[in-house]
């Protein structure tokens, strides 16, 4: 799988199995190389799609060939715009471009005509049972299905109610066409699956031309086949259906495209059902499909996740036969390497604490160089006000501390980045003997680096100045289950809804340096030992939101060992 936008993994790596059947194909003259992504308009994309996006358009581009997007858009009762155009977004935004943009409505007409042919050939036919019906006389693994009574039906009658069907002269559910090959098969799909049925339902595309909409099994190959698709990529639960696949491909003796399967995408706690994501945000439980606590591309991409961190994620799950579990802490590593890199610096204090330097002269203001980015000298410096009142975090001052505790107490010293060396000389509590205030002396001579007389110190807190501080909601998010599996119920739940996390989601009151008062929506920073984070869409001017897209190391893992 290759990276977009000519990226190179960090390390050469042996060819994943996909690969190597293209290049087997090539080795045999077989050059052209065609992949499709073809999602269903049902819903907002998900990280696992995501995975699927970098291996359908990354082996297109490593083999100089071209990837469609098709949108699997045959079911109008669950279909909307609104999921089209945020599945363009998102892949977009990953950083791919589509050669083609095509629908499985743009073959309506094509497959009505198809259904026709097989019913010529005796192999379709118009069954009168419902739905509950066919799934009754289906039959089981060990047991045949029994054959419908209308399964004999002459052709000339199942293209007359065929047509009739298609015009609109029967109701929802009345009847449907039928695949006629084989209710004894071990395959429970090869039992006469259904190939359409009545939906009198207004298509986002097609509107009230069509009252027969064809199902997934029989649209899908054969919107492949008049796309040419060479390399049909599937997740593995379709491995299921590829014989099915190629027994209409073979029926109708249309271009052969091959079905390929590799292993969908799972991550520790985390859940990729669009069902229960949608129950999860009309339930609202969560602040919508975009909440940076869901799994969807924009969930991600408001948290603050970047593309290169997402295809370099995808690049490192790598391509797999046989499902597995991925650890969440991977996705974040990924996205930490790339933050890392590209995020500039800032300090944000979100526990604060505020500590006046009682040697300071009042109203004086002093600019401190800041530096962006140590990964990046082209990012420069900024300037930080420093004054005689700032906020420290709470959790760098300890009242009795142990030993080589480096960070801020009583008669001890600690630098502020980028400042001066600072003295705790006095704590002030409240009545109830709550620390509200520290208040300390500065060595004038420790701006530079060093101190008055050449001492050094081990700690390094940051800071913000009290007078210019930006006051800011700051969301911290954690994984939205509790359970590394969330249907995990040995835990003593009934369902996933009780292993969700009450504290996914805490919202702080945090002050941060004056530079973030126009920090653009989804741009990331680094909070100076703190984490990554950057302004989430609900932000104002008048009421910053900032929210963390990830720590700076894996606390998550640590707790939950």
């Amino acid at each position: 799988m290759a990276i977009a936008n000519n990226e190179a993994p960090a390390k050469e790596r042996s060819a994943n199995f996909l690969e190597e059947i293209i290049q087997e194909s090539i080795a045999k003259g077989e050059t052209r190389v065609q992949t499709r992504f073809p999602p269903e308009p049902n819903g907002y994309l998900h990280i696992g799609h995501a995975k699927s996006i970098c291996i359908n358009f990354g082996l297109a581009k490593k083999y100089g060939g071209k990837c469609n997007l098709r949108f699997d858009d045959t079911n109008p009762t669950k279909e909307d715009v609104e999921y089209v155009d945020s599945i363009k977004r998102d892949i977009q935004w990953l950083g791919f471009e589509w050669a083609l943009e095509r629908y499985a409505s743009d073959y309506f007409d094509q497959l009505y005509d198809w259904a026709v042919e097989l019913i010529k050939k005796g192999l379709a036919y118009v069954d009168d049972q419902t739905q509950e019906e066919i799934r009754l006389t289906r039959g089981t693994v060990s047991e045949p299905g029994k054959p419908s009574p209308w399964r004999d039906r002459s052709v000339e009658e199942n293209l007359d109610l065929f047509t009739r069907m298609r015009n609109g002269e029967f109701a929802d559910g009345e009847k449907v066409l039928r695949a006629k090959i084989d209710m004894g098969h071990p395959n429970m799909l090869f039992r006469d699956p259904i190939m359409y049925r009545i939906l009198h339902t207004e298509h986002h595309r097609t509107g009230n031309k069509w009252c027969i909409y064809p199902m997934y099994d029989y649209a899908h190959g054969q919107s492949d086949s008049i796309e040419q698709i060479t390399h049909s990529i599937c997740t593995l639960e379709f491995d299921v259906h590829r014989p099915l696949y190629d027994w209409f491909i073979d029926a109708l003796e249309i271009y052969p495209s091959h079905q390929y399967e590799f292993a969908r995408l799972n991550l520790t706690y985390t859940m990729m059902s669009k069902r229960n994501l949608l129950k999860l945000v009309k339930e609202g439980a969560v602040m919508g499909w975009d909440d940076p606590r869901m799994p969807t591309i924009c969930a991600l991409r408001r948290k603050g996740y970047t593309p290169a961190s997402v295809r370099a994620f995808a690049e490192m799950v790598g391509v797999a036969k046989r499902d597995n579990v991925i650890d969440l802490g991977k996705m974040e590593y990924c996205v930490r390497e790339d933050l890392n890199k590209v995020a500039e610096r800032r300090m944000a204090v979100l526990n604060p604490l505020k500590v006046v330097i009682t040697n300071w002269e009042e109203g004086k203001v002093e600019m401190r160089k800041a530096v962006n980015n140590p990964e990046d000298e082209a990012a420069g410096m900024r300037e930080v006000p420093f004054g005689r009142e700032i906020y420290i975090d709470r959790d760098d001052f300890m009242e009795n501390p142990p030993k080589k505790y480096f960070r801020l107490s009583p008669g001890q010293e600690v630098r502020l980045r980028y400042s001066y060396l600072i003295k705790c000389e006095e704590v002030v509590k409240d009545a109830e003997g709550n620390i509200t205030e520290l208040r300390c002396t500065y060595d004038p001579m420790s701006g530079e680096g060093s101190s008055s007389d050449g001492r050094r110190v081990k700690g390094v807190i940051h800071w913000v100045s009290a007078a210019h501080a930006l006051e800011a909601e700051v969301r911290l998010f954690n994984p939205l289950f509790v359970t590394e599996d969330p249907f995990d119920t040995s835990n003593g739940q009934t369902s996933w809804e009780d292993n969700l996390n009450p504290e996914s989601m805490v919202k702080v009151k945090a002050f941060l340096e004056p530079a973030l008062k126009d920090a653009p929506v989804g741009k990331a920073y680094q909070f100076e030992r703190v984490g990554y984070f950057c302004a989430d869409t609900d932000s104002t001017p008048e009421n910053p939101v900032f929210n963390r897209t990830v720590t700076l190391k894996d606390s998550w893992a640590k707790i939950n060992k």
